[in-house]
């Protein structure tokens, strides 16, 4: 018998809730575990194509760069003699100096005509959205189509702009036979086909701009231009350093429409870096050779890439 009120002692042993505790653990630790596993089986084979096909040939790249290599001879290990050769490398040089060039003309370029192509398209018109599609169906189209068209209108001897050139009675032009025309000629038609690309993304931003704002910049008594230049141009910041970056890499790494049409010529006078670093490697089986060439240009666009981001940030202009 116990008193009333008094305790009943407890047998020796863990509290139930404890016990049902340390039983579920384990239960999930295990449901985790599948759960993990089962993540795992999705993602790995794609994660064994992106090994596969970027971060191996990378690291291949990279060991190929210190080695001289026809593609049949045995490997010659030359340290980093492919990479000072570089420096002394004439032709490297002018297709450095090409590419430059072609950058200088086509990223500005890009910029300015996507973004008033963006401005046009963003307004409520009938058939606004067949204008939309004209614009963007050039950027699908294959680099292949793009350079056959290319040699089509700038043909010298029967290509459409020596037609009407001439038919205006005015002096026909070399156009891509002419060492000082070929590259203006490549980036009227790399905008022709690029264009589009930046005309979207700024038109995406456009449309993102809050209304208020710029209502409240009529309310003040700004006109059109103060409008955008002082409200929608701002609001576009982030977007035109992304554009910007985005183009200049485009730029630098040009190939598919010199190869489609003037094949380096005239004169080398459109050979860019991509291209030749194509020719040194499959025609002239340099392959160590074009290797380090390679590394240099990915090197030359990582601090590009890297400085335009580190300069958004301290401006707060952030990009990326």
């Amino acid at each position: 018998m116990t008193r009333r009120g008094a305790l009943i002692p407890r047998a020796n042993g863990p509290h139930p809730s404890t016990v049902g505790a340390a039983t579920r653990r384990p239960g999930r630790r295990k449901e985790r575990r599948r759960q993990a596993l089962q993540g795992w089986g999705f993602v790995a084979p794609a994660m064994l194509i992106v090994l596969g096909l970027s971060i191996f040939p990378a690291v291949w790249a990279f060991l190929l760069s210190l080695q001289s290599w026809d593609g049949f001879s045995t490997p010659t290990q030359v340290g980093l003699a492919n990479y000072r050769q570089m420096v002394t490398d004439a032709a490297l040089h002018d297709a450095v100096g090409h590419t430059l060039l072609y950058t200088a003309l086509f990223v500005p370029a890009s910029v300015f005509l996507g973004l008033g192509l963006a401005l046009l398209l963003n307004r409520t018109l009938r058939f606004m959205g067949v204008y939309r599609t004209a614009i963007f169906v050039p950027f699908v189209a294959s680099a292949a189509a793009t350079g056959i068209l290319t040699t089509y209108l700038f043909n010298p001897q029967f290509g459409l702009a020596n037609t009407v050139l001439r038919a205006l009675h005015l002096p026909q032009q070399g156009w891509l036979e002419d060492p000082s025309q070929a590259m203006v000629v490549i980036t009227l038609m790399s905008l022709w086909g690029q264009a589009a690309f930046t005309t979207v993304i700024y038109l995406a931003a456009l449309q993102d701009i809050p209304g208020e704002l710029l209502e409240a910049a009529r309310i003040d008594g700004a006109n059109r231009w103060q409008s955008f230049w002082h409200v929608t141009f701002p609001q576009l910041a982030p977007v035109t350093v992304f554009i910007t970056v985005w183009q200049t890499i485009e730029a630098i790494q040009l190939f598919d429409l010199v190869y489609t049409t003037t094949r380096g010529g005239p004169l080398d006078a459109t050979q860019t870096i991509v291209y030749y670093l194509w020719q040194t490697a499959f025609k002239n089986l340099e392959f160590g050779y074009a290797s380090a060439v390679a590394y240099g240009l990915f090197a030359v666009t990582l601090v590009i890439t890297g400085g335009v981001v580190l300069y958004s940030r301290r401006t707060k202009v952030e990009a990326f």
